[in-house]
């Protein structure tokens, strides 16, 4: 136990090495006092925007959650979905992985209604539909932005694995029933049981399943909205295509455990592709890419007002 500790305490200490580090030389090669110039008042609808998206991606995730638990879900109040949304958060955008806030949330949920696999089942569902979801559009839009631009194989070979193993774990999830469990394991933790059951239910529940994947196309179209505004907020317009997989490309990328939450790799993927491929200057594309933690900040913020300031709804 101590031992497995310590490997957490040393990963998560070689993450902050990477996110620091690379803050530290990104801004060492470019002054923040030239970044700063490109915020101005003009960007204060766009920012606006980016928050209007923001509760708009948040009210999708819920609903996508309280689909996907089914008749359950019928029952609870949806602003509890929202709260736990807000919540998870909270601590995914504290938390070194960016994945805690899942987990925290999730146990949480299911504690307090009493269906923790279906809640599980759920919320890794819905994660890996947003991802597919993502993948979907950056490949629809990838002949438009290669025709124009020589986008690094490392990139898209990134991409491409990321999405094959998102497609695995949905088929695996659905069919995981039909893995048999050895005995020793299945008596030493039940709880496995239970989830292959609740994965497994959503082949019966086509309908659900696919709505979930239909919020998911939504909240793809709000993230790229997002992403869009952020370049109109420092004047530099962009076609859709391109943002689409460049954000792609940034956020598969910042998903990798090298690092806490992304920081340092994401902004560093940004000056690759939009400096490096478009020619926009490097302090203007930072500019962009700082405004991205202002919806990060207002979701934290929601999560720990649910958790300070008020009681979590009830059913």
């Amino acid at each position: 136990m101590q031992q497995i500790k310590a490997k957490k305490i040393l990963l998560n200490v070689l993450k902050f090495i990477v996110s620091f580090g690379g803050l530290v030389y990104i801004f060492c090669k470019i002054p923040f006092s030239n970044i700063y110039e490109h915020w101005t008042t003009t960007a204060l609808p766009w920012i606006g925007l980016i928050l209007a998206c923001t509760i708009f991606s948040m009210t999708i995730q819920a609903n996508r959650w309280r689909g996907l638990l089914l008749d359950e879900g019928k029952k609870i109040k949806f602003r509890t979905f929202y709260a736990y949304i807000a919540i998870g958060y909270f601590f995914n955008n504290l938390l070194p992985s960016g994945f805690g806030g899942d987990a925290v949330k999730t146990i949480a949920f299911g504690k307090r209604f009493g269906n923790m696999a279906n809640s599980v089942a759920a919320i890794v569902i819905s994660r890996v539909m947003g991802l597919l979801s993502m993948f979907l559009c950056f490949f629809i839009a990838l002949p438009f932005v290669i025709a124009r631009y020589q986008i690094p194989t490392i990139y898209t070979s990134v991409v491409c694995t990321v999405a094959i193993l998102s497609i695995l774990i949905i088929v695996g999830g659905l069919f995981s029933d039909k893995i048999k469990l050895p005995i020793t394991i299945s008596n030493k933790i039940p709880f496995l049981l239970k989830l292959q059951n609740a994965f497994s239910i959503y082949r019966n529940h086509k309908k659900a399943f696919a709505f979930s994947g239909i919020d998911s196309i939504w909240l793809q179209l709000s993230s790229v909205a997002i992403h869009y505004a952020y370049f109109q907020a420092v004047d530099v317009p962009i076609d859709l295509a391109t943002i689409t997989v460049f954000m792609t490309i940034t956020i598969t990328v910042a998903m990798l455990p090298i690092s806490i939450n992304g920081i340092g790799i994401r902004e560093g993927v940004n000056v690759s592709l939009f400096t490096g491929l478009l020619g926009i200057p490097a302090d203007t594309v930072l500019a962009a890419a700082l405004i991205g933690y202002i919806p990060m900040f207002f979701q934290t913020l929601q999560g720990a007002i649910i958790l300070i300031g008020t009681k979590l709804p009830k059913r």
